[in-house]
């Protein structure tokens, strides 16, 4: 009954407009009141934000901070895949079929999760890492691959929340939110960098969207925010690390496994 019931409470506030009205007051000079104790609430590290507290414009500008240089540095592995985000692994496996099996308990297909692109043929045994990023976490999305943007896609959608909750109790969120995909080709194949609106964000933006061309590690996108990064493989360009497991964190930078010439 109460699962029912909160199900249905987040089904009449996963309204667009309602995330506009709070991502708008998130971006009003009136929430700079709020960033203090945003920070406190959520154990956020302020010593590695860029700027002082005082500095940020309002809380969205505060939530999509940069971090001081040299915080998050690259795997040293050219060949590796890096972690896009700071994020907590919510699911992780090889793609079945052009299916990601048991996500919370949850099935995807790849047709749905990419809008029935063409493109999902290519990854339909590869591999795949669900990233959910919390409130305390850093916000600006970085390439895991060096390479071309050969192709982006904005699918508008709901934006229901992807946390335990969101992920566990409402029907495939992940494929039902708005989505802003990225296909990257790097020297050994191509990546999709999938970003999932969530419950809260007004948007999620491009850092510059005339880029076409990308180092490894370069800031991508931001939310404005807490959501999730859907990260996918081609068929037989990957080998994930053993040790990673479903709940780990990672950090941006952070090597998830190697990239190899297609088998």
């Amino acid at each position: 009954m109460m699962k029912s019931a909160m199900r249905l409470l987040t089904e009449l506030s996963s309204r667009k407009f309602i995330s506009k009205l709070t991502g708008g007051f998130a971006q009003s000079r009136a929430s700079r009141k709020l960033i203090p104790k945003f920070a406190q609430m959520y154990g956020i590290r302020i010593e590695d934000a860029e700027k002082a507290l005082y500095e940020y414009a309002s809380l969205n500008d505060f939530f999509t901070r940069r971090l001081k240089p040299g915080l998050r540095p690259l795997a040293e592995d050219t060949a590796a895949l890096i972690s896009p985000v700071d994020a907590r692994i919510t699911g992780m496996g090889v793609i079945d079929n052009g299916s990601l099996l048991n996500v919370k308990g949850q099935d995807y297909t790849l047709e749905e999760l990419l809008h029935f692109s063409p493109r999902s043929e290519s990854y339909k045994h590869g591999f795949y890492y669900v990233l959910y990023l919390s409130p305390t976490d850093y916000h600006r999305i970085h390439t895991p691959v060096a390479g071309e943007m050969v192709e982006t896609e904005h699918i508008p959608g709901k934006v229901y929340p992807v946390n335990e909750f969101g992920l566990r109790h409402m029907k495939r969120v992940l494929s039902r939110n708005e989505r802003l995909i990225s296909y990257i080709r790097h020297n050994r194949g191509e990546v999709a960098v999938v970003k999932v609106g969530a419950m809260n964000v007004s948007s999620i933006k491009y850092a510059d969207p005339g880029l076409q061309e990308f180092e490894r590690g370069q800031e991508l996108a931001y939310f404005q925010f807490g959501s999730t990064v859907v990260l996918l493989t081609e068929d037989g360009t990957f080998d994930p690390r053993t040790d990673l497991q479903v709940g780990d964190k990672v950090k941006m930078g952070e090597a998830l496994g190697l990239l190899h010439e297609k088998q």
